[in-house]
């Protein structure tokens, strides 16, 4: 139970007396400051109990016993907010997760980008076009796609909008997981179609058969597992925006915590990861499980003073770190974060983020990335966890349930000549569905062999 946002003035605020990056410049204080009031006085969207359970679930993947599966969309759309948009997402990560969790014989923890994932920070504050700048598109949170004035100047009414959204979506999200869609038997028959139609089909058949094995054996012995027929999934986003985030900041009237109930689990951004910064101070105030991305540059003494300010207690399942080094890089930049951070005796979770190390543009200017660079950056942090004896604790990953031409490569192969076809994210690439489960089962097989 959670009582008013209010009542949190001094503990969830402190974030405001320090520099916070990436955050909009809106032309109407006032206006903003009346959107906030009205955030303050809404419903969580998800509940504190939950976040718990989250935690529960992301301390076991800390220790070694559970796999987490994190993925979905680059950035989320007011537009794709439908019942067919969010039952794509949902399908091709409930078929990932059904892959590795027979591979891995543990746990898996299912956790969408979704339900808030609706700003993105930028490398630029401005986009220029045919000599006429503007500012950059920073998610539909904060302002329009298109390419004009009137839609480039942040509106934060689009805050309420984003709210909306996100609560529209977990609605789905709820009804799909509880009522049947997620039936365990239903998800392996869509990937044995996948596997039938597949270019790599044969490579994954023997997964897939010894799966089916195993569902037959269970169902002739007369189980029946309720699990079977239902999934835990929880929701995710980046706590970019600090004005909304702390809007949805709620006490827990059980114990007197705060909790950021925009969401079960956020994460502090590579760009946003300063230590004397707003979004570290906000991210310390609140229970959720925390996750940080941590990109090549980061030192062992950055990774451990994160531990220090966001897991003081050491308790496992508190603190993801979402490494995003770039297939270049991970096997040279990993293996000392990891070494240094169980020596010191906290135990964190370790997760790979494949996708924005591995991000370039195109001849015909279009933001891509390889597929083969994706899953090298993954081959790279298995071996680095198996050299050094510790867990492999999951992936992160940008995608979509849709047959976009995003990312080129895969086993049904997209070629670059191909990403005009369907080039539809308005931020970073997505993984395809098809490209999706590739991966699911080629990282199955890795977590196998680890």
């Amino acid at each position: 139970m959670t009582v008013n946002a209010k009542t949190t003035a001094t503990g969830g605020n402190t974030w405001r007396d320090l520099p916070a990056a990436q955050q909009p410049e809106y032309p109407d204080a006032e206006a903003l400051r009346d959107v906030i009031a009205d955030l303050e006085s809404y419903p969580p969207l998800v509940f504190a109990g939950e976040c718990d359970q989250l935690r529960a679930r992301m301390g076991a993947v800390a220790r070694g016993e559970a796999f987490l599966l994190q993925g979905g969309d680059c950035a989320e759309s007011f537009d794709a907010v439908g019942a067919d948009d969010i039952r794509a997402k949902l399908k091709t990560l409930l078929q990932m997760g059904a892959v590795l969790t027979y591979a891995a014989s543990v746990p898996v923890v299912k956790v969408g980008r979704i339900a808030g994932q609706y700003s993105k920070p930028r490398s630029k504050p401005t986009e220029t076009r045919d000599g006429v700048t503007l500012p950059t598109y920073r998610g539909d949170s904060v302002n329009g796609f298109a390419f004009t004035e009137e839609a480039r100047i942040p509106d934060p009414q689009r805050l309420k909008r984003m709210y909306n959204a996100s609560a529209a979506t977990l609605n789905l999200v709820r009804a799909f997981t509880t009522g049947g869609y997620a039936d365990l038997r239903q998800v392996h028959a869509w990937n044995q179609d996948f596997v039938k139609s597949s270019p790599s089909g044969q490579r994954y058949e023997q997964l897939a058969r010894e799966i089916d094995n195993a569902l037959n054996f269970m169902e002739a012995c007369g189980t029946d597992p309720a699990e079977f027929r239902t999934v835990e999934f929880f929701a995710s986003h980046e706590a970019l925006l600090l004005d909304y985030e702390s809007a949805l900041t709620r006490v827990d009237s059980r114990t007197g915590h705060l909790y950021d109930v925009s969401g079960h689990m956020v994460w502090i951004g590579e760009r946003t990861r300063q230590l004397d910064g707003a979004h570290i101070e906000f991210a310390s105030k609140i229970r959720n499980p925390i996750g940080i991305k941590l990109g090549p540059t980061t030192t062992v003494d950055e990774a451990l003073t994160y531990i220090d300010r966001l897991d003081p207690e050491r308790e496992p399942g508190r603190l993801t770190f979402i490494v995003r080094m770039g297939a270049d890089k991970v096997r040279d930049k990993l293996p000392e974060l990891v070494e240094k951070v169980t020596a010191s005796g906290a135990t964190v979770a370790w997760v790979t983020d494949p996708m924005h190390g591995n991000t370039f543009e195109a001849a015909s200017g279009h933001k891509t990335r390889r597929f083969d660079d994706v899953l090298d950056e993954v081959k790279g942090f298995f071996e680095v966890h198996k050299a050094l004896g510790t867990h492999p604790g999951g992936i992160h990953v940008e995608l979509t349930g849709d047959d976009v031409t995003e990312c080129v490569g895969g086993g049904d192969e997209i070629f670059v000549d191909d990403l005009h076809q369907r080039y539809e994210t308005a931020c970073d690439p997505r993984l395809n569905r098809s490209q999706s489960l590739d991966l699911a089962f080629l990282v199955a097989e890795m977590y196998r062999n680890q």
